[in-house]
């Protein structure tokens, strides 16, 4: 067991707020053992950066580790040759230039169909105050992840539903059977849709990720489990980050002034709104790793199969790096931030999320909907975050007009 010195949360608190508790042990102990989550933090940027590329110790490669159980082995949790030989297949679906000449077209194409939708509702005598998160960074980002993976036969209800079960299972380190029976019922259903596309790709392959990981000819259990992978994290963090970016500039005028200003007027682009949103809320905030070897580092002991937390989110919040962390700045100067983490398990979906959010959901629901505000302007009800490994708002009200 590491010896690390020992850090307890009130674990129901550090969902609702994790950055007291991270900015405590950033402080005092930044490699922490968390006995509520059975596990070993590791906080501060520095330290995450160094020991996410040390994969001989820090291992992706977890057999036992809640992903492989509930959602089969992917190509994130693989190392070495491995991980690349499925990245190489993989990564032509998502890279910057398959964004760029396929998926931006789409993304827009969707946004502006789900902004149409709002407004007529509106028109029509709708509701004056709609849910942002279900009515436009939901369908927005589910619509998109439809495109993406090739499985346009769902609705991105959905694929919002599915991704959730599945990133509260592998995120249940309390061990509720509820979560885990709700993470089996969507890994079936995923099964199924998948099921349901595979002649159409094998007939008519096109640029999503069915279609390129089945016509290369990986093992149909891989392509599941990299399915899996790719709506349990292409789903909530441009859903959370859509919503939580909104909510972040609406409650920060000075912010969205200086972005609608843009660069020329000594502004800031609404691609900097996106990433700094990114680095102050971490829409994913945590990596696991499983100890693969005696090792010490920092003068903690780790040992074998235990198991690390990468804190993503703290670091992102590191004091080191980052002056007055807890403030959100849109001009800030944002490299150096772990959001999408680095080292060879760099999410390769970084440009697909780029170009969602901060190219296409961010500006477009700003220029379209005039007067864009929180339907609590006050702030006596203010907007709820919840969680730790994956964070976001719960929901949020808005109106226009």
């Amino acid at each position: 067991m590491s010896n690390a010195p020992h850090y307890d949360i009130d674990v129901e608190q550090f969902w609702r707020d994790p950055y007291p508790d991270l900015a405590a042990m950033r402080a005092d102990t930044p490699i922490s053992f968390v006995p509520q989550l059975g596990a070993t933090l590791i906080t501060t940027r520095d330290d995450i950066a160094v020991c996410e590329k040390n994969v001989a110790v820090f291992s992706s490669d977890q057999p036992g580790g809640l992903m492989n159980v509930l959602m089969g082995q992917n190509m994130m949790r693989r190392d070495g040759a491995a991980h690349q030989a499925e990245r190489k297949v993989y990564y032509p679906a998502m890279s910057p230039k398959a964004v760029r000449d396929v998926w931006s077209a789409q993304f827009e194409l969707h946004a502006a169909r789900i902004l149409d939708g709002l407004i007529e509702q509106r028109s029509s005598g709708g509701a004056e105050v709609v849910d942002l998160m279900s009515m436009y960074a939901m369908p927005v980002s589910g619509e998109a992840l439809k495109s993406m993976t090739g499985l346009t036969n769902i609705t991105y209800g959905d694929m919002d539903g599915w991704s959730q079960a599945m990133i509260d299972g592998i995120s249940n380190y309390t061990g509720d059977p509820d979560r885990e029976a709700r993470c089996h019922d969507a890994t079936a259903a995923i099964d199924a849709a998948i099921d349901e596309m595979l002649p159409s790709a094998r007939r008519s392959p096109g640029n999503d990720l069915l279609s390129v990981m089945v016509a290369s000819g990986m093992p149909l259990e891989q392509v599941r489990a990299n399915i899996k992978l790719t709506i349990s994290g292409g789903q909530n963090e441009p859903r959370d980050a859509i919503a939580g970016a909104v909510w972040a500039l609406l409650t920060h005028r000075d912010q969205l002034a200086l972005v609608q200003a843009g660069p020329n007027a000594a502004g800031a682009t609404w691609q900097q709104a996106f990433e700094e949103y990114c680095r102050w809320v971490a829409p994913i905030g945590m990596s696991p790793r499983r100890v693969a070897q005696e090792f010490e580092y920092c003068g903690v002991r780790f040992e074998p199969e235990e198991r690390v937390f990468l804190m993503f989110g703290s670091a992102n919040r590191d004091e080191r790096w980052f002056e007055d962390p807890d403030r959100f700045d849109v001009t800030r100067a944002t490299k150096g931030n772990l959001t999408f983490g680095a080292g060879p398990h760099f999410c390769p979906g970084a440009a697909a999320s780029r170009s969602l959010v901060g190219d296409v959901a961010l500006p477009m629901i700003f220029d379209r909907l005039d007067g864009l505000r929180l339907a609590d302007d006050d702030g006596a009800s203010p907007v709820e975050f919840g969680g730790w490994a994956f964070r976001g708002p719960l929901a949020v009200p808005v109106a226009w007009g």
